[in-house]
């Protein structure tokens, strides 16, 4: 499929705002419907990307080639590609949303002050999300699904690598929405690759946008911070930490730290740093290190884990600062909890960081002091996805501390309004 020339900026603006206003009229269209109503539609998603799985497939092929034709990484096309099993994972976690409690008009505080007046704060969608993304095309069908559940209107935005296969997954949606009776708009995809419409999404289409979430590298991220006129939901880089308390179970730190880094070393949840206490290193980071080289990770050291790892790599201080989204990992061994929590401190981007050890309280210090989105004890940070968390998908995982943070659900999507019901009452 040749993809169209970028029209004229005029064209563009128009064309851009023009699907403002159609998200904003299928948001008010969501808003007059039932939970069932949004049920009945993410059930037929559902069936709709099981059906198209071969176009979506084919779609993707013509992604994947031309991002091998530009030479994109390995880690990068893993984020890119799909197979069947993919894109039935696709549609199983738009049925698990579909069975999520709806998060519209939940009740979430209510009471009586002097004045007889009886308030409630009801929980209401956000109205119309603008996505930015790059190149995971599970993306348009996750925060399809999570805006639909939420009952808000979503336009998408993703990256030129996943144009294609973004395209087959959002007109099978559309269709499916269609054919229910639900708003297609709801679901709008732009399918242009210009990067003016972004600056477009950003200026906030003449009020159409109530918020925008980025989901990328840090130039997108930063990008959308700066230049947005409306709220940000912000998801930063994930430069994850895994440390290894001299408390630890070996076998449990060397089965958890090689997935934490290798199961997928393309995910915001892949840990980037490994930090050891210098009571078990001498023992321990060996056998580590042994097992990580064994899965193909390259290992980069600071100068006392080299000592017991002489063949490594010297790690400069950039390294303690990239997300690699490769197989490289970054190792320093330190003065036990305390040397840990200082290096997460400086280093961390407040994404997910985890411990590992047997020693309760040290896990409970670990979990209080570590001022990230998620914290983990004994566990992966490869866990650090929305669909481990039971809410089906997730947008991203904000790292920011206003409205969201950590993994972005249906929930999060919402804000509140407050009911307010008197018998009479003026004020006095």
């Amino acid at each position: 499929m040749t993809l169209a020339a970028p029209p004229p900026d005029a064209v563009l603006a128009e064309h851009m705002h023009a699907m403002g206003a159609r998200a904003r009229a299928a948001s008010r269209a969501l808003g007059l419907m039932s939970a069932a109503d949004r049920t009945r539609g993410l059930t037929a998603i559902a069936a709709a990307l099981r059906a198209a799985a071969p176009d979506i497939l084919k779609a993707n092929a013509e992604d994947m080639a031309a991002a091998a034709a530009k030479g994109l990484s390995a880690s990068m096309l893993d984020r890119l590609a799909l197979d069947a099993a993919r894109v039935e994972a696709i549609a199983a976690g738009v049925e698990t949303v579909a069975a999520l409690p709806d998060p519209v008009g939940r009740e979430l505080a209510r009471w009586t002050p002097a004045n007889g007046l009886d308030i409630t704060r009801v929980a209401v969608p956000l109205g119309v999300i603008g996505i930015i993304y790059e190149s995971r095309p599970n993306v348009t069908a996750d925060a399809g699904a999570l805006c639909l559940r939420s009952g808000n209107a979503a336009i998408l935005r993703g990256g030129s690598e996943s144009i294609h296969s973004s395209r087959a997954l959002a007109g099978a949606m559309r269709a499916a929405l269609t054919a229910e009776g639900l708003p297609a708009d709801a679901l709008q995809l732009v399918e242009t690759t210009s990067r003016d419409a972004v600056g477009h999404m950003l200026a906030g289409l003449g009020g159409a946008l109530d918020v925008i979430v980025p989901r990328g590298g840090r130039t997108l991220v930063e990008r959308v911070q700066a230049e947005a006129r409306v709220p940000v939901i912000g998801h930063l880089e994930g430069l994850c930490h895994t440390y290894v308390d001299g408390a630890a179970d070996p076998a449990k730190a060397v089965d958890i730290v090689v997935n934490a880094k290798m199961r997928r070393t393309g995910v915001c949840g892949s840990t980037e740093t490994l930090l050891i206490d210098v009571a078990c290193a001498a023992t321990l980071l060996p056998k580590i290190a042994a097992a990580l080289e064994a899965a193909g990770c390259e290992l980069r050291g600071d100068r006392r884990s080299r000592a017991l790892l002489p063949h490594i790599t010297p790690a400069t201080e950039e390294d303690w600062a990239t997300e690699y989204v490769a197989p490289i990992l970054s190792v320093a061994v330190v003065d036990g909890l305390e040397g840990a929590l200082a290096h997460i401190d400086r280093w961390s981007s407040n994404h997910t960081d985890a411990i590992i050890t047997e020693d309760k309280a040290t896990a409970e210090a670990f979990l209080a002091r570590v001022d990230s989105a998620i914290v983990l004890h004994n566990a992966s940070t490869q866990f650090a996805d929305g669909g481990e968390f039971g809410f089906g998908a997730e947008i991203g995982i904000a790292t920011g501390r206003i409205h969201a943070r950590g993994p972005v659900g249906a929930e999060q999507l919402t804000t509140y309004k407050y009911a307010v019901r008197g018998t009479g009452q003026v004020r006095p």
